[in-house]
C-alpha cells in the first residue's frame, strides 16, 4: 500500500450481473456492496478509518476470547485485550492488517496475509480471502493454512452490517432459522448457556425486529440438502438482503448495532456467519473450534445476495 492510499487501504472494485463491490486491503474489508443503486451492506468512505468492524474479515478467531486467556494443547496463552471496556480479545488478529493483493479480475479478487507467531498466539497461519461476484451475489471464501510446525487453533467469519432498505433496523423483518441461542452476561457478553430459542430470540418465522436488542450467537440452523442455511432481512417494500452459509459455519452472530454514536445506532443489522462459537478458544471443538495440524487448511464460505 502506498503512502497516499486511502486510510482503508488500496481500493479494489469488482462487478458482475448488476452487483458491484468495493474491497479495501486493510482487513480485506468489504467496504461496499450494491445491486444497482441499492446498498446491501452499510458502506463507509474509502478515506475513513473503518467504523465498528464494518465488513472486516475476522481471523484466526471471530467474536471474543474471554479475558484474552485460553489453554491450548496443554499450554496457557494470554492475548492482548483489544476490547478494553469488556476486557476481551476481540475479532482476531487481521482486522487492521494490510493484505497483499493476489489476483484482481473484473468479477473477482484474492488477498492474502500471514498471521505471524506472536505473544498469545504462537502459531503461524496464512489467511487467504477470495471475493467473487456472479448472478447469485457476492461469494466470500476465507482459508486458513497452518504453515508452522505445531497444531494451531482457528476460526473465522465476516462482519457485514446488512442494509435491507429504507428505514432502520427497527423497521425491518428478520428470518433467522436457528433452534438455539447462546446466552451471555449483560455487562460483558461472556457466554453462559446454550438454550433453545425463546421469546425475542425465536425468529424462525419472519418477524419485525422492532425495538428488540440482539447481540447473540445462534446455532442449530435449518439447512437445505446441501447443508446451506440462510438469514434474511427485508424492508417494508419486500426487498432485502440474505446471507447464506454452508455447514463449515455452524454459528452466526446477530447484532442490532445498538451504539452510542447516533449515525451508527441501529443503522444496519450485523449478521456474521462463524466457523465457531464465541470464546471457542476456551470452549473447544464441541463449539466449532478448528485445530489446524501443521500443513493443514480450513476454508469457510458465505454469500451475500439481494432479495
Amino acid at each position: 500500500m502506498s503512502n497516499d492510499a486511502p486510510l482503508s487501504g488500496t481500493q479494489l472494485s469488482i462487478a458482475a450481473a448488476g452487483y458491484t463491490a468495493e474491497i479495501a486491503t486493510v482487513g480485506a474489508t468489504l467496504r461496499a456492496l450494491r445491486q444497482g443503486d441499492r446498498d446491501l451492506v452499510v458502506p463507509f468512505e474509502a478515506d475513513q478509518v473503518r467504523p465498528v468492524f464494518r465488513g472486516a474479515v475476522l481471523a484466526p478467531w471471530p467474536n471474543r476470547v474471554v479475558d484474552g486467556r485460553y489453554t491450548f494443547d496443554g499450554q496457557d496463552h494470554e492475548l492482548a485485550l483489544s476490547e478494553p471496556k469488556r476486557s476481551h480479545a476481540l475479532h482476531g488478529l487481521v482486522a487492521w492488517v494490510e493484505f497483499a493483493v493476489g489476483e484482481h479480475e473484473a468479477d473477482r479478487v484474492t488477498l492474502t496475509t500471514t498471521v505471524p507467531a506472536q505473544e498469545g498466539y504462537p502459531f503461524r497461519v496464512v489467511v487467504d480471502v477470495e471475493y467473487r461476484l456472479d448472478a447469485e451475489g457476492l461469494h466470500t471464501t476465507v482459508t486458513g493454512t497452518n504453515t508452522g510446525d505445531r497444531p494451531a487453533p482457528w476460526g473465522t467469519g465476516p462482519h457485514p452490517y446488512l442494509s435491507a432498505g429504507a428505514g432502520s433496523v427497527d423497521d425491518w423483518t428478520l428470518a433467522l432459522p436457528a433452534a438455539e441461542v447462546l446466552e451471555v452476561t449483560e455487562d460483558r457478553l461472556v457466554p453462559t448457556e446454550l438454550v433453545p430459542v425463546h421469546d425475542e430470540f425465536d425468529l424462525r418465522t419472519a418477524t419485525l425486529i422492532g425495538p428488540r436488542f440482539i447481540d447473540h450467537a445462534f446455532t442449530g440452523f435449518d439447512r437445505d440438502a446441501d447443508g446451506t442455511a440462510a438469514i434474511t432481512v427485508t424492508a417494508a417494500d419486500g426487498h432485502g438482503v440474505r446471507v447464506a452459509f454452508g455447514p463449515e459455519c455452524g454459528w452466526a452472530q446477530v447484532h442490532t448495532a445498538d451504539h452510542v454514536v447516533p449515525e451508527y445506532h441501529r443503522s444496519g443489522l450485523a449478521v456474521e456467519p462463524m466457523s465457531c462459537a464465541p470464546d471457542a478458544f476456551n470452549a473447544g471443538e464441541d463449539r466449532g473450534l478448528v485445530v489446524l495440524a501443521p500443513g493443514a487448511a480450513h476454508a469457510a464460505a458465505w454469500t451475500i445476495a439481494a432479495v
